[in-house]
């Protein structure tokens, strides 16, 4: 992981499930790549969560890049919801 992921990236025992989230925000990566992959754009989520910056996005990309595994259980786990595993 590079010196600027790890300095705006957490994982915290307790908050937000433990996920990787944004330093000083309950906003995990994970709710980021998913917007993503809905098509929102860089822009889009710096309008939806104007607390963040341009280098948060770029360290949450980067994170999820190189933890790819843990974020698509992390999506695939919300996307199962209390129900269980969408069929």
């Amino acid at each position: 992981m590079a010196a600027t992921t790890t300095v705006r990236i957490s994982k915290t025992p307790g908050v937000c499930g433990g996920d990787a989230c944004i330093c000083g925000h309950r906003i995990p990566v994970w709710v980021l790549v998913g917007y993503q992959r809905t098509g929102a754009s860089d822009a889009d989520l710096l309008a939806y969560y104007p607390q963040l910056t341009e280098a948060d996005l770029a360290a949450a990309w980067e994170y999820a890049a190189t933890h790819r595994d843990e974020i698509e259980q992390a999506i695939a786990e919300n996307e199962a919801g209390d129900e269980g595993e969408v069929e």
